[in-house]
């Protein structure tokens, strides 16, 4: 089961904001979220915080977990996807960084988010700590 979730940004630029995902203090994915847009619905990364994620079974993506708690936001999901035209303002996972179609973006994304979602299939609820490396943190080590 997993203990603790932890989003932790190494980037962020027009093209997106990048991250790595860790579980219980490994790293287990990279990130992508939209550009920074000062929190706007559907076009912004959610701000730097600690979250309450909630499985959810959406209509579109079928079962993920949902960001709670963000201000003025909902319907922020974990899910699969591969450019930041893809997120609506949710949380893409992938296994590495690449380029689809000329674009900078997430890689295996489906078979991300299916490991997680196994990962994680004994909880109903995560917490969620969001960190930006912009904000003085130190790189997270990333293990095997």
């Amino acid at each position: 089961m997993v203990e603790t979730m932890e989003l932790i940004r190494v980037e962020k630029g027009e093209e997106g904001t990048f991250g790595v995902l860790r579980l219980d203090g490994r790293v287990f994915c990279v990130t992508l979220e939209p550009p920074d847009r000062g929190n706007l619905p559907d076009v912004s990364c959610i701000p730097a915080g600690s979250y309450c994620c909630r499985r959810v079974d959406s209509p579109h993506f079928g079962p993920s977990f949902e960001v709670e708690g963000v201000p003025g936001r909902s319907h922020i999901l974990l899910h699969a996807g591969n450019v930041a035209s893809d997120t609506r303002g949710c949380v893409l996972l992938g296994r590495e960084y690449g380029s689809v179609a000329g674009k900078r973006g997430v890689l295996r994304s489906a078979d991300t988010v299916a490991r997680f979602l196994d990962r994680c299939r004994d909880c109903d609820f995560l917490g969620l700590v969001v960190r930006d490396l912009d904000g003085g943190d130190v790189c997270p080590t990333v293990s095997a």
